[in-house]
């Protein structure tokens, strides 16, 4: 008799549902084809992870639709690296959807451990928006990872947006073994590309197919006032260009120009006015007797307006469309392009034209004017039309619309006739029919950003100091200390104060601490009288030796050891002191350091000593130009300031009569 090749049902069943089992744990092969990978050597120490695969694919429909493919691999390398264990999927309700979200973490002795809907938490993008479209779906398997594992996601979404334009950076501040981005297009259409932060890379283009690729990228070492991380990776531009007959809803850019057509296209309608605004505006400017107090009244009112971000239909353009002015201005909030447009729509109520500013803050380096994006920026601010008569450090001159004051009325500290630190020297768009080129914003000068300081103080015998502080500050400085003030309960602020003091006067106690705010003028004033006890160190009752330099500096820099890697970047800032300290009756000076005067390309330190009817009298000085001082060069930056460090704690020593 023949014995029957078939199983019985119930183990035939039961083996099924084993293999699926197994067939669901075990992670694809693209993956494993990246675990495999050997982990590199690495020059800098305490490297987290390292990406072994990271690959961003879109594919284009003849009708605009696109679907991304993201596959993304990283070993952890130490146990800070487990972050780097979270899948994660941005998509906008409006016009994506999220096909597919999965994850394998592949432990070390090589069992895989899969992941998937049942993992994947849902939510909302920025937790501080009033309302937005862009959500995040995401896996954490952090808490799973150890040292060795290596961790894998694809991701698969489909997107109906307006937008025939991408980024792809090929690597965050951890090592990339290989990072690349591909592009499928229907037949007769084409892509350019830019690559910035690096050599340009050139596409392999099959068909119409096009891939983009990077490999063995080293980590990025944190250092103190580098450029912003985001201006120092590669990352790649592309635009793509459909056929002239293709019908899509795809919106394309090839210069500046049709960028700032279409923003002034859908910004324009939003400036509108009615009878309450018009009140209101004239109730604002009504004692205002030139140009600039008429544009300060109202750019003060703005800047109190309450910021809320809203994003809807942020797919098809909306996230740079701003609410109507009438709306945002009954109901009194709104983002950063709200604020802009109301403050445009009130000023043309009292005709003085405005217009629409696209820039990216955070980051002055990030914007590059090779490629005609908006997609480049992420913030709104304004720019004014003024005449000869309004004269402010905040003005560039655009080559049709003449004069114009720049002015960000989303930073609530920072007054009309300055601009925020983080946005100066970048390039930005102003949005007119005709623009045809980026502008680079205005920087303030070093006096513009300024902190004047006098000191007077009186010296015990017994090494114990009473003072006094008057410190005056405009610019940015001045909104560091506006910021701070109104950021702070008045205890934590008066703690901060005392902190300070006592960096230089240790264990220094505050009797009075007096601010004092003058935002219209972008001036603080701050007084603070203190004592300490042994700030001078008394020697077998004859010698005395103190830093006449009692209270620190505020901008004090930070510098990193070894071999600079990235530019060290200095902005502009000026800075005083005069110190007046009356010695103790009996005690003579037997030491005073000799006065110091150091010069250089970026800035100069000057630091004098002399006495003066038994006070001593010590005044120092520093002015900085902003710059970008190369990695070659960052030795230069380090000896200028070790220096003036050195002069910072020079003592002075009194003998007993």
């Amino acid at each position: 008799m023949k014995r029957s090749l078939l199983l019985p049902l119930p183990l035939m069943v039961l083996t099924l549902l084993f293999v699926n089992a197994v067939d669901a744990q075990r992670a694809p092969a693209w993956l494993e084809q990246a675990a495999a990978l050997p982990t590199p050597a690495f020059t800098m120490k305490n490297v987290p992870a390292v990406v072994l695969r990271s690959e961003q694919s879109i594919t284009i429909s003849p009708d605009g639709t696109v679907v991304r493919t993201v596959r993304h691999a990283v070993r952890v390398l130490e146990r800070e690296g487990r972050i780097e264990a979270v899948a994660r999927v941005i998509y906008r309700t409006d016009s994506d959807k999220v096909r597919d979200l999965n994850a394998w973490l592949i432990k070390r002795a090589g069992e895989p451990r899969s992941f998937g809907k049942k993992e994947a938490i849902d939510a909302a993008l920025m937790d501080n928006d009033l309302f937005n479209e862009a959500r995040r779906r995401y896996i954490n398997a952090s808490g799973e990872a150890e040292v060795g594992d290596v961790f894998g996601y694809e991701t698969t979404t489909e997107e109906k947006r307006i937008f025939s334009q991408f980024q792809h950076f090929f690597q965050d501040d951890i090592p990339v073994i290989n990072s690349r981005f591909v592009l499928k297009m229907p037949a007769g259409w084409r892509a350019d590309s830019v690559t910035f932060n690096a050599a340009k890379v050139e596409p392999v283009v099959a068909a119409d197919t096009y891939t983009w690729e990077m490999r063995d990228l080293k980590p990025i070492s944190p250092e103190p006032r580098s450029p912003r991380f985001m201006s120092l990776v590669p990352r790649l531009a592309v635009s793509v260009f459909p056929d002239q007959a293709a019908v899509t809803r795809m919106k394309t850019f090839a210069n500046w120009n049709e960028v700032a057509k279409w923003m002034s296209e859908i910004e324009d309608p939003q400036m509108t006015v009615n009878d309450a605004m018009a009140a209101k505006t004239q109730e604002l400017t009504a004692g205002a007797k030139t140009e600039f107090e008429k544009i300060q009244a109202i750019s003060r009112y703005v800047q109190q307006i309450q910021y809320v971000s809203i994003q809807v239909g942020t797919g098809r353009g909306g996230g740079y469309t701003p609410r109507s002015a009438t709306d945002v201005f009954a109901k009194a909030y709104g983002d950063c392009k709200d604020k802009a447009n109301l403050m445009r729509a009130m000023l043309s109520l009292i005709n003085i034209p405005a217009y629409m500013v696209s820039i990216t803050a955070d980051d002055p380096s990030f914007v590059r004017a090779e490629w005609a994006s908006p997609h480049q920026f992420n913030h709104c601010i304004i720019a004014v039309k003024i005449g000869d008569s309004t004269v402010a450090e905040s003005v560039v001159t655009h080559p049709s619309l003449g004069r114009l004051l720049i002015f960000d009325p989303t930073d609530p500290y920072t007054p009309i006739g300055d601009l925020p630190e983080d946005q100066q020297g970048s390039l930005a768009l102003i949005d007119h029919k005709d623009t045809t080129e980026l502008i680079t914003m205005p920087t303030m000068s070093a006096d513009a950003n300024k902190v004047d300081r006098q000191v007077e103080a009186v010296l015990g015998s017994d090494g114990s100091i009473f003072g006094k502080v008057t410190e005056k500050t405009i610019g940015q400085s001045a909104r560091r200390e506006r910021a701070q003030l109104k950021g702070l309960s008045a205890a934590d602020y008066n703690r901060v104060i005392e902190r300070w003091i006592s960096r230089g006067a240790t264990g220094a106690k505050t009797s009075r601490i007096e601010p004092r705010d003058n935002h219209a003028e972008g001036k603080f004033d701050l007084a603070v009288e203190f004592s300490a006890n042994g700030y001078a160190q008394v020697m077998q009752q004859r010698l005395m030796v103190f830093k006449p330099a009692i209270v620190g500096r505020l901008d004090r820099l930070s510098f990193n050891d070894g071999v600079r890697s990235n530019p060290y970047m200095i902005d502009a800032s000026a800075y005083s002191e005069s110190v007046t300290i009356k010695l103790p009756e009996g005690f003579e000076v037997d030491e005073m350091p000799e006065a110091v005067k150091l010069e250089t390309e970026f800035g100069r330190f000057e630091a004098t000593y002399k006495i003066v009817g038994g006070h001593l009298v010590f005044n120092r000085s520093m002015k900085l130009n902003r710059a970008t001082i190369p990695a070659n060069k960052y030795e230069t930056v380090k000896s200028f300031f070790g220096r003036v460090h050195a002069a910072d704690q020079s003592p002075v020593v009194l003998l007993k009569k």
